[in-house]
C-alpha cells in the first residue's frame, strides 16, 4: 500500500486529493484544524483505506510529532503534500495597513510549518518518494492587497526550490493549482460571486499526473500540466 500525508484535508483542495487518492487504495493521514469536519471526512473515507485522522495546528511542534508518529505507524510516505495555508485577513488589506502580529502567524503557518513538517517526517520518506507544497499565482504575481498571502506563498516557492536543489534525489514540486471555488477564495473576495470559479476536483488531475509520473523537481500549474500531458 502506498501511504500519503496530506494537510489541510478537511475541505477543498485538501479533500479533494484525498478522495481520489483512497480511491486508489491508498493509505493516509489528513490533518486539519476543524476536529468535526475531519472526524466526518474520515468516516466517508474508511469504507474505501485506511486512514489517520489527526486534528491540531500544524504550527505546532506537538501536533507535527503526531504526524511523525502516524506515518512511522503506516510504514513510511509516499507523497507528503503541504496543502494547508492561512489567508490571513479578510478582506486582505493594502500593505500599509497590514496588521504585523497576523503577518507572523501566516509565515508560520505557509512557510516555517511546511519546513517543519519536511524535517520532522524526511525519514519516513520512501524511495523515490515526493513532496508537493501547494502555492498560488499570488506568490509570483504583485497583486494589490495580497502583500501577506502573496509574499509568504512566494517565500514557500523559493525555499522548495532550495529544498530541491540541495535534495536531488526527491521529487519536490510547489505547484499552483489555480483559482478555486473554495471558503478560502471566498473569503479572499468576500463580497464576489465566486461560482464561476473552477471546482477543487479539476485541479487533482495535475497532482496526481505529479505524484504517478517522474516529472523534475520544478514549479507546476496543475491544471495545465493536465492539459499538456492528456
Amino acid at each position: 500500500m502506498k501511504n500519503a500525508l496530506i494537510t489541510g484535508a478537511s475541505r477543498g483542495l485538501g479533500l479533494a486529493l484525498a478522495r481520489q487518492l483512497a480511491q486508489k487504495g491508498w493509505g493516509l493521514i489528513i490533518d486539519a484544524r476543524g476536529k468535526k469536519a475531519l472526524e466526518q471526512v474520515r468516516d466517508e473515507l474508511l469504507a474505501k483505506t485506511k486512514v489517520i485522522v489527526i486534528p491540531g495546528d500544524i504550527t505546532t511542534e506537538s501536533h507535527r510529532k503526531k504526524l511523525l508518529k502516524a506515518a512511522q505507524e503506516l510504514g513510511g510516505l509516499d507523497v507528503l503534500v503541504n496543502n494547508a495555508s492561512l489567508l490571513g485577513p479578510s478582506p486582505q488589506p493594502p500593505l500599509l495597513a497590514y496588521p504585523l502580529d497576523v503577518l507572523e502567524e501566516v509565515y508560520r503557518a505557509n512557510v516555517v510549518a511546511p519546513l517543519a513538517i519536511i524535517q520532522i517526517l524526511h525519514s519516513t520518506l520512501k524511495l523515490d518518494a515526493c513532496i508537493i507544497n501547494v502555492t498560488s499565482d499570488a506568490g509570483v504575481e504583485a497583486y494589490g492587497g495580497w502583500g501577506g498571502y502573496g509574499s509568504s506563498k512566494a517565500a514557500l516557492e523559493h525555499l522548495s526550490r532550495i529544498f530541491a536543489e540541495e535534495n536531488p534525489s526527491i521529487r519536490v514540486y510547489w505547484v499552483d493549482p489555480g483559482d478555486m471555488r473554495t471558503q478560502m477564495q471566498q473569503e479572499a473576495f468576500p463580497d464576489e460571486d465566486i461560482s464561476d470559479r473552477p471546482l477543487p476536483e479539476e485541479s487533482v488531475p495535475g497532482l496526481l499526473a505529479l505524484i504517478e509520473g517522474n516529472q523534475p523537481s520544478g514549479r507546476y500549474r496543475a491544471r495545465e500540466l493536465v492539459e499538456s500531458t492528456g
